[in-house]
């Protein structure tokens, strides 16, 4: 039975999953579940421990609060979220996500988000694996170049130094081992609807799929 309390949204790095998430959760007052911030969340406590059992004990020590429709993560006192959201942690957390003790350590935890106030799910596998239930679900693609100078204009605005080139042969390489990887590869569900967000800006994309939810939701 499908689940009309929860959304996905999948795709390649840089497609806009995160943005579209943020709007569509702020738009319905759901809980926002931004996948990719707790793997490299994972990834940031493996990076200190060096084994998965001391990072999952370390990651279940972090604090998730929502702000502003938004996911914030805090190591005791400090929001890391920022820290998080650097190149360097998010290579280290695509590696690691392709591991199933990882995947493992996670999956649980994502679902237990869920709940009937309503849930945005932003990642790789949402739809596929951690909530094949849910009643609307979304493949958000778009071309490498647009994704790669979406992620510049990024990392420029927090003040770390890219070469655009680098970006997006990074982000092709990165598109390849996602659909590669044994587990959980990054791939549509068959149920999903595909949404291409190369030459749509943020409000077109969010009511093309507000609309779709709206009617996955008249289908009950």
């Amino acid at each position: 039975m499908k689940n009309n309390n929860i959304i996905t949204i999948d795709g390649p790095s840089a497609s806009g999953k995160g943005s579209l998430a943020k709007a569509l959760a702020k738009k319905l007052n759901f809980l926002l579940l931004d996948s990719g911030l707790l793997y490299r969340a994972y990834s940031y406590c493996f990076d200190k421990t060096e084994n998965h059992s001391a990072a999952k004990e370390l990651f279940s020590s972090l604090r998730i609060n929502s702000i502003d429709y938004e996911m914030h993560i805090f190591e005791k006192n400090m929001d890391i979220t920022s820290i998080l959201r650097r190149e360097n942690v998010a290579k280290s957390a695509s590696k690691l996500s392709s591991l199933k003790e990882t995947r493992d350590n996670l999956i649980s935890f994502q679902r237990d988000l869920a709940g009937d106030h309503g849930l945005v799910a932003d990642g790789r596998d949402m739809g596929t694996v951690v909530f094949p239930d849910a009643g609307t679900k979304i493949f958000l693609v778009a071309d490498a170049e647009v994704r790669a100078k979406r992620r510049f204009l990024e990392l420029q605005n927090t003040g770390q130094g890219v070469n655009m080139r680098d970006l997006i042969d990074d982000i092709r390489l990165r598109d390849e081992a996602d659909k590669a990887r044994e587990i959980s590869p990054l791939m549509p569900a068959d149920d999903s609807i595909e949404v291409n967000s190369s030459n749509l800006n943020l409000q077109e994309v969010l009511e093309i799929v507000l609309k779709i939810y709206k009617e996955n939701t008249k289908e009950v």
